[in-house]
């Protein structure tokens, strides 16, 4: 199981949003570059970064400070928000970025996703964002008719190395996440799945290391890792007891 610790992107800075909302934003830190050196040197293995305003207008925005994130740390990253083409995701490919993660497109244009897989194998996530049990496209600010599990179905056979599934009605506010309607999207696809949305503490890590949920990729933290409600050491030092089991 990988921890990933997120770095959402708002005009260059680092924040967390309630409820997907752009006007409900938290700035965390106004240099992202040295949040990720922080993230790196706490010992996390992989960085989850979001151009928000790039999600909203469909094009890289937050693009020096993702440039700077990539100069300042070792780890692999992965990156979504505002990637609508395949110049764009090669684009990001060559400046380092190991995973570009696909949302709105792969509803829009799934042939694109396809596309991707097939010219860079491992290197293409899907981002699924649900609301009331449907996908939310362009930012979170549009719902589509497709679920979950039909729009994972579409790329079962892709090569997609990932799926991203985030609980918008969880995101932001600490409520812990919704790891049954995760655990249903794995069971309906073999492409792994990383949880995200609402973990809140330990608590939901020791969750996500029961054997239930065995068939996840990983979890996304944000908000409980910024305020301190869950302590870096504590779950990273959980998740490597639980793979020398």
């Amino acid at each position: 199981m990988i921890l990933f610790p997120a770095i959402d992107l708002k005009d260059g800075q680092c924040v967390r949003l309630k409820l997907g909302d752009m006007r409900e934003a938290t700035v965390f830190n106004d240099d992202p570059a040295a949040q990720a050196r922080t993230f790196e040197a706490q010992g996390f293995e992989y960085l989850h970064i979001v151009d928000l305003n790039g999600a909203f207008a469909g094009k890289p925005i937050n693009a020096a400070a993702v440039d700077a994130i990539l100069s300042a740390i070792r780890i692999p990253a992965q990156l979504g928000g505002g990637i609508r083409d395949l110049a764009t995701i090669e684009m990001w490919l060559a400046k380092g970025v190991r995973r570009v993660i696909l949302g709105t497109v792969a509803v829009r244009d799934p042939a694109l996703v396809r596309a991707a897989c097939k010219a860079h194998p491992g290197c293409i996530a899907v981002g699924i964002d649900a609301k009331a049990g449907k996908v939310a496209v362009e930012g979170w600010g549009e719902s589509s008719e497709l679920t979950a599990a039909e729009l994972a179905r579409r790329f079962e056979d892709a090569g997609v190395a990932a799926i991203i599934y985030t609980d918008i009605e969880r995101d932001g506010i600490l409520k812990g996440l919704n790891l049954d309607a995760t655990a249903v999207l794995a069971r309906t696809t073999s492409i792994p799945i990383i949880a995200s949305g609402g973990l809140a503490s330990i608590d939901d890590i020791s969750q996500l290391l029961q054997p239930e949920y065995a068939m996840l990729e990983g979890a996304i933290t944000g908000r409980a890792l910024y305020d301190g409600r869950l302590d870096a050491g504590a779950a990273l030092a959980a998740i490597a007891a639980a793979r020398m089991r």
